[in-house]
């Protein structure tokens, strides 16, 4: 991406709001994920605020969902990377697994699970995973 010269040392508001975290990968760090989305979002909100308010709602929802995946489908640590964009939010999620996802047949009578993988991919405008011998990075876009 060009930008135009800076006298100064500010950067452009895309690269100042990146913010990364990481977990050991227990069941409350599914709620310790979102927290930290939220953080992350309050103080891109003060600058930029969302597009509309189903952009955040949409943010935390995917984030929950990722970290969800990461306990249940991937033992030990996930890291979580949330970095604005000229257009939106990227969130990275790595966890251990060298496993990609596959989406599951959503069946609301059998109970539990199926969905939020279908989530991620109607929610987000990208979505992609990149796996390496050390686990797996899923990378999504979200408007803002």
């Amino acid at each position: 991406m060009a930008t135009e010269p800076r006298w100064d040392d500010t950067q452009p508001s895309e690269e100042k709001y990146e913010r990364a975290f990481s977990f050991p990968g227990e069941l409350r760090n599914v709620t310790g994920a979102r927290l930290a989305a939220e953080n992350f979002l309050c103080a891109l909100a003060r600058e930029a605020p969302p597009g509309t308010p189903e952009c955040w709602d949409d943010i935390l929802l995917v984030v929950t969902e990722l970290a969800a995946n990461a306990i249940q489908y991937a033992p030990g640590p996930f890291a979580l990377r949330l970095r604005r964009t000229f257009d939106g939010v990227h969130v990275t999620m790595h966890d251990t697994s060298t496993t990609r996802p596959e989406p599951r047949p959503f069946r609301p009578s059998a109970g539990g699970g199926g969905i939020g993988w279908h989530l991620v991919h109607t929610l987000c405008s990208q979505v992609s995973v990149v796996v390496d011998d050390h686990g797996k990075d899923i990378h999504v876009f979200l408007p803002w």
